[in-house]
């Protein structure tokens, strides 16, 4: 996410690490940050299989921290771990997605309004270029990255009201609509407009609350209208998923197996 130093694509300390970074972190972790990347930037599908022993061959460590992993991505609720099955990237019913949607609006209401009146110069500067980084990545056809960055932007939003515990709330938020995105979205992708962003920043810029939230919702409004509900997917081949991911971050490297 966007600080100081413009880094949008970091959430929960899971943005892209550098190779010597990646190596110092404890096996669990990575093995974590690498699906959970892969679930919030929907290169991975609800309801696919994450089989132990596949991962455990993928990112060269042994099968209990690749059960760490997924235990802690089942509390972060991307992850369903069903008995006597094995794990399953997490499928939001269409009851729970409407659900999502309906504690958004609560919430983002809440959002704009406080941004209108305590976001500063520099937050206001923050999502000013956090839209011009979302509408380059669209433009540039990054489909992975304008995924992520038009998820963060709801995120950063929060930041700039201020309230810290509203922004761990979205950060679960956003994770959920990713995955209600990937399984109802008609074309798959974000149904997030980079447009409608950049008018959000404009009414809040200008303190124009009534603005600010008839937007947030008309946005929030349109993205609900644009799922369709059904439940058939796919299988994925997990491989050639993580595969592009870890040849990036490690130069071609193998790891050894973590324990």
């Amino acid at each position: 996410m966007a600080r100081s130093s413009i880094r949008p694509e970091s959430r929960r300390g899971s943005r892209r690490r550098t190779g010597t970074e990646a190596a110092t972190r404890e096996p669990a972790d990575r093995v974590h940050s690498e699906i959970a990347d892969a679930i919030l930037e929907q290169r991975l599908r609800p309801g696919t299989k994450l089989g132990e022993q596949m991962l455990s061959d993928i990112f060269g460590v042994n099968r209990p921290v690749v059960r760490r992993a997924l235990m802690r991505l089942s509390y972060d609720r991307l992850v369903e771990i069903r008995p006597h099955r094995g794990a399953y990237v997490a499928s939001p019913t269409p009851d729970e997605a409407r659900q999502v949607f309906e504690a958004r609006r609560v919430v983002e209401e809440w959002v704009v309004r406080a941004c209108v009146t305590r976001a500063d110069e520099t937050a206001l500067q923050r999502l000013v270029r956090h839209c011009e980084i979302e509408a380059a990545a669209a433009e540039a056809g990054d489909r992975v990255r304008w995924i992520r960055l038009s998820g963060e932007f709801h995120i950063e939003l929060a930041r700039a009201a201020g309230n810290e515990r509203i922004v761990r709330f979205l950060e679960d938020m956003v994770a959920q609509t990713s995955l209600i995105i990937s399984l109802y979205g008609r074309n798959g992708g974000t149904l997030c407009c980079n447009d409608e962003h950049q008018r959000l920043v404009a009414a809040i810029t200008s303190r124009d609350a009534e603005a600010a939230v008839a937007g947030m919702l008309r946005h929030l409004d349109a993205c609900e209208a644009a799922l369709e509900f059904h439940e058939e997917q796919e299988a994925q081949d997990l491989r050639a998923i993580f595969s592009a991911s870890l040849r990036h971050r490690d130069g071609g490297s193998r790891h050894g197996r973590g324990s």
